[in-house]
Parts: structure tokens; C-alpha cells; sequence
């Protein structure tokens, strides 16, 4: 973003000069300029509380900038597409009406058609509605908005918008969104409320090259993948950063390194201005009022304070005993709805379990038989007399008095967390860990963010000092700074960890296993890493394609004749037949650009637009192979 290379040569979307956004006496960010190119993907990083949201607002044009000199250019030819955190829909609309709000024809022509189809009985407007998506040839547009509703599970159409919980309506908002095809996407974050498939299917439609994107998300694993820049809203300025998450990490750990040593610097030259402050006298010439002057300048960058977000807690926990948890055959369902059949395990000590899964296939259920909260149908949960429960919940962010102090708060529940050798981590102290500065600990909790209440929550469970934490998506609205300080915690926390999450990055730094929920109530342990267990089944996907074309259909089973018979449609055949041909070529094409990499005198130029080149390579197969196990599988 900041190659000036690269700004010749791509087509400018937007551009913000000097821009500044304050909240009474708080600024949130001071003169910020920014510049985005068409293609490029940037991520915005920053802790809750300092301006994320507010600075997509001024960049989707929902909220004025301010400042000297401010200039807001957006390209008008283009057009924006902004996913806010909390969507609002009209109250009259139902999931149809809301997912195809838009004057291009096209979409109105689908709705008509899927209108139709939900009320089969009138023929006329149904061949009607046929005949018109006829004479706009919309068939292929048609099956890729059904592929974004699948993807994002939006199935009931007819469901009033009013009765949709707040991850329903994200769903439906990021699925206009993509149906609507905008030229620049502002996305803030786009991954809460996603399963994984989703997430990854998401993941691979935004690395499209011909999509511009800029998107806050918590996401490291989704930013990495997708991102070519960075940016870091730190204490009101932005730092730009080109390349992906694990570079940013490299290169602000480098820039607060440089910055310690100019703040180093700058402490000694104010301690000796300081002093010839204090003893020179109150007459002074111009040269000595220039030198004060300089000194005010001084002070402030003196006393700037640099952010820590290493923590390093040796937590003493409360004992566990030999008897920890332990589910003998559970078995939980709702009607012919099975959530957990027949599942058996016994917990150990320190172990961290990861919990994934589709949405709506019982992790929430199976975390609730944990507590007790509910009982299964079948089988025995019995729980050690030393056990003592911490559980973060998505329904649980009720902080009670909202005129209480963030301090006051926190001591409510506990004064201190005991520590190993005697020690105590006083309330003010863990909040300091938590990113929460001593002025922050002084605001009311009516005044924080989303994000910030979420972290409050989050600590008012870690202050009771719990031995068993079970942690229900942990993640969302939180920002990547408190993440990282979250896994450090959590790493260092002696006692038992159950994590639902999506957020992959998390899964796999802190779990030993997870609890992979297939459906119909089986439940898998896993030994390994979650993206361990993703690799296994694209390479199982792979295994069962090449398998597939080499088989006589006499020599499959009549079990699987039926089933793909009655399960998939002709279209749907002739798109698996067509997948495997594009697999084959993707795969030559790819041990094609392997054995160039080989040749000696590889010029620089030439070994950049290959990795780019594999790269998509890489991106296209694994999307293509998912599609075809998703076709295969019905």
C-alpha cells in the first residue's frame, strides 16, 4: 500500500488525507491517511475501544471525518458494499425479501424465480418467472446465489427477519452482500457467527484477485490467507504494513523495538532538560523560549508508554482432584434430532480440549450436560468434588450494573487471584494483563465497547479462579492484541480447558485434541491439530476422487447407486464430472510450476509471479476438491 510502484500502476478506490475523529475530549485517531488500490486485501488491527469500528464507518461514508484539511475520495465509478457489525433490516422483511433488496435486475429477476418456487401451485407466475430468467440468461448467476445461501446455511426464506438471532442476521447480511457482487468490500468482522466450513468457503471466495477488500477481523488464520497489508491503529496513528499476519507480527515487533529505543533516548534528554528547566532564570532570551518550547515537545514524547502485551503468570489454581469429569455413554436429542450418542470420556488433569463443528449440531447442548445445566437422555455426567466450574457463555454478556466502574466490577468478585509461592495478583493487576490501563479501570462499564464488555466478561470468569474453564466461543469481538494475551493466560493455566471456537489459530496453539461433532450425534477425538485434521480430510477427498472414475458403476454397491441417483440432480452430476477434469489440470498445472522452480537462473521476476501463480494454483484446487467431497458425500 505504501509502494508508491504499485499506486502508479493499480486503479485507486479510495484515498483519506488527514483524517481525525474525536469523541469529546477522547481522540480516537489524529490526521490518518490511507490509501487502497483496487485488488488489494487490507486487514485493520487495532484493541477494542480505539477507532476500529468508527474508521470503517468514515471509509463506507456512514459517519463524517473531521479535521484540518480532511479529504475523503472514494473513486465513483465503483461500488461499496459494508458489512457492519450489528446488520438491521426492515421489520416487514422476511430472509427473502432482505437477501434480494436490490435495484439490479438480475437479482430481482432470481427473487421472482425463488418466490415462485416457494408457491409452486401458481403455474403462471411460475413460467413466467422461468421464461424471464430465460431472457436474461441468469441460470449461472441463480446457481451461485444458491451456492452463497447454502454455504452460509440460509434455508428457511420465508422467516421473518424480526424472529432471527443476531448470528442469523450477520449470516444473511454477509450473504446480500456477496450476492450483490460489489466492487469494494468493507467487511467488519465477517467470521463471527460462521462455522468452519463457512469460514473456510469464505476464506477461499475473498481470495478472488479481482475482489478489493478492507476488513477488521480477529481472525489470524483468515488474515494471513487472504491479506497483502496490514494496518495497526495504535494510540491514535496507523502503521502500515505490507505482507500478511506473520509478517506483521515480525515487523511491529521490530517497530516497538525501535520505538523503546527512541523512547530510551528521548527519557535522557528530557531528564537533562528538565534540569536546566528547574535552574534557569525566569528572564530568558529567544533562544533560551524556543529551547521551552522544544521541551513541551520533549515531555510529550517522553512520557509516551509503550504497550506490553506479553504476560507472564505462574496462576496456582485451585486443586483438582483424581476424579475430574467424566461422561459415561451420553446420549442427548430433541425429538429425531440427535445431538450425542453414546459418548464416553473421562478428563484428565491440565487437558485442553477444542470442540468443533457446524453450527446446530449440539456443541452448545454437549457444554451444558458439562455443567449440569441439562441432563442426557441416557448415561451418567459425574463431576469431582474439587471441580470448579469457569464458563464463558454467548448468552452470559449481561454485566449487571452498567453505572459501576470497571475496577469495582472486578473486585466485586474477588480482591486477588492466589499465584504460585505465596503470591497474589491483585484485581487491578489482572485487569492491567487484560490490556485494561489504570485509567481505563476508572470508566463505567456503560462507556466501554462491544469488544471491551466481552473482555470484561471474559475476566469476571477467570477472577472466581476456576479449575475447569469452558469456554463457548471465546473469541468473538475480541481483538487480537487481548487474543494473544488470552492464549498466553490460558497456556499458562493449570487446571482443565474446553474451548468452542472457530477461530483456528487459537485450536491450534492451545489444544491437545479436539471433539470433532460429525452430526447425528457422533462425536470424534481427535489426536491432533485442527488444521492436522483438515489436511487429513482434503487428502482423504482426494483419495476417495481418484478412486471414484476408476470404479465400473456394476462395481459399486447398490446402496451407493441409489443414493447418487436420488440425491444429486443432472446438473449437479455434469458439475462433479466437470470438477474432476478441472482437478486433473490443476494438479498438472501444478507439478508443472514445481519442476520450473527446479531450473537453475530462475530470475527474480520470474519466481514472483510463479509463487503467485501457484498460489492460486493451491487455492483453486482446494476449493474444487471441497466442492467435489461435498457432492460426493450426497
Amino acid at each position: 500500500m505504501d509502494n508508491h510502484q504499485s499506486q502508479t500502476t493499480s486503479l485507486n478506490y479510495l484515498t483519506l488525507e488527514n483524517i481525525t475523529k474525536s469523541y469529546g475530549e477522547k481522540t480516537l485517531f489524529r490526521n490518518v491517511n490511507l490509501q487502497v488500490n483496487k485488488g488489494q486485501k487490507v486487514a485493520l488491527i487495532a484493541k477494542n475501544g480505539s477507532g476500529k469500528t468508527t474508521l470503517m464507518r468514515v471509509i463506507a461514508g456512514t459517519e463524517p471525518g473531521e479535521g484540518e484539511n480532511a479529504k475523503i475520495q472514494l473513486r465513483k465509478e465503483i461500488r461499496i458494499g459494508y458489512l457492519p457489525q450489528e446488520p438491521e433490516f426492515h421489520p416487514s422483511h422476511n430472509a427473502l425479501d432482505a437477501v434480494f433488496d436490490s435495484d439490479t435486475e438480475t437479482i430481482k429477476t432470481i427473487r421472482r424465480y425463488e418466490l415462485a418456487l416457494l408457491h409452486p401451485n401458481d403455474e403462471k407466475e411460475l413460467q413466467a418467472a422461468l421464461s424471464r430468467m430465460d431472457d436474461l440468461k441468469a441460470w449461472d448467476y441463480e446457481s451461485k446465489v444458491k451456492e452463497i445461501l447454502f454455504k452460509l446455511n440460509i434455508t428457511n426464506l420465508e422467516q421473518s427477519v424480526t424472529t432471527l438471532s443476531g448470528g442469523q442476521k450477520k449470516r444473511l447480511a454477509l450473504a446480500k452482500l456477496l450476492i450483490e457482487e460489489p466492487d469494494f468490500l468493507i467487511l467488519d468482522e465477517p467470521t463471527n457467527h460462521l462455522d468452519l466450513d463457512m469460514i473456510e468457503w469464505l476464506e477461499v471466495y475473498l481470495k478472488q484477485p479481482n475482489l478489493t477488500l478492507f476488513m477488521v477481523t480477529h481472525d489470524r488464520y483468515f488474515m494471513e490467507r487472504i491479506c497483502d497489508n496490514i494496518l495497526e491503529l495504535d494510540r491514535g496513528e496507523l502503521y502500515k504494513y505490507t505482507g500478511g499476519y506473520k509478517d506483521f507480527l515480525e515487523k511491529r515487533a521490530l517497530r516497538m523495538e525501535n520505538e523503546s529505543i527512541e523512547l530510551d533516548k528521548t527519557q535522557k534528554v528530557y531528564k537533562k532538560e528538565l534540569e536546566w528547566m528547574r535552574r534557569s532564570p525566569k528572564a530568558r532570551t529567544t533562544k533560551a523560549n524556543a529551547r521551552i518550547e522544544r521541551f513541551d515537545d520533549i515531555e510529550d514524547k517522553a512520557s509516551k508508554r509503550l504497550d506490553n502485551d506479553n504476560i507472564q503468570i505462574e496462576i496456582k489454581g485451585q486443586r483438582l482432584g483424581g476424579k475430574i469429569l467424566e461422561l459415561h455413554y451420553v446420549s442427548k436429542g430433541y425429538g429425531d434430532l440427535k445431538l450425542v450418542s453414546d459418548f464416553h470420556y473421562k478428563f484428565k488433569k491440565g487437558e485442553k480440549v477444542g470442540i468443533v463443528g457446524k453450527n446446530g449440531v449440539g456443541k452448545t447442548t454437549f457444554l451444558h450436560m458439562l455443567t449440569g445445566e441439562e441432563r442426557p437422555d441416557t448415561g451418567k455426567v459425574v463431576s469431582g468434588e474439587t471441580v470448579v466450574f469457569g464458563y464463558y457463555t454467548q448468552e452470559g454478556l449481561n454485566l449487571g450494573d452498567t453505572d459501576k466502574r470497571v475496577i469495582d466490577f472486578i473486585k466485586d468478585i474477588a480482591e486477588y487471584i492466589p499465584l504460585d509461592k505465596g503470591q497474589k495478583l491483585t484485581a487491578a493487576s489482572l485487569l492491567e494483563r487484560f490490556l485494561f490501563t489504570r485509567e481505563q479501570q476508572q470508566v463505567y462499564i456503560s462507556q466501554l465497547s462491544g469488544g471491551e464488555r466481552r473482555r470484561l466478561y471474559l475476566l469476571s470468569i477467570l477472577m472466581k479462579n476456576p479449575n475447569f474453564l469452558i469456554l463457548d466461543e471465546p473469541t468473538n469481538d475480541l481483538d487480537v492484541m487481548t487474543l494473544n494475551v488470552l492464549e498466553e493466560w490460558l497456556q499458562e493455566f493449570p487446571g482443565c480447558v474446553v474451548i468452542v471456537s472457530h477461530d483456528r489459530f487459537l485450536l491450534d496453539k492451545l489444544c491437545d485434541h479436539l471433539f470433532v461433532f460429525e452430526g447425528d450425534g457422533q462425536i470424534k477425538d481427535y489426536n491432533g491439530r485442527y488444521m492436522d485434521y483438515r489436511a487429513e480430510q482434503l487428502e482423504l477427498a482426494q483419495e476417495l476422487r481418484q478412486q471414484t472414475p476408476t470404479k465400473r458403476p456394476e462395481e459399486k454397491s447398490r446402496e451407493q447407486m441409489v443414493r447418487t441417483e436420488s440425491g444429486l440432480t443432472n446438473k449437479e452430476k455434469n458439475e462433479l464430472k466437470k470438477l474432476e477434469r478441472e482437478i486433473a489440470d490443476l494438479e498438472t498445472r501444478k507439478t508443472q510450476l514445481h519442476e520450473k522452480f527446479a531450473q537453475p537462473d530462475l530470475s527474480l521476476p520470474d519466481i514472483n509471479k510463479m509463487t503467485k501463480d501457484l498460489q492460486r494454483v493451491e487455492s483453486d484446487l482446494e476449493e474444487k476438491e471441497m466442492r467435489w467431497l461435498e457432492l460426493s458425500d450426497m
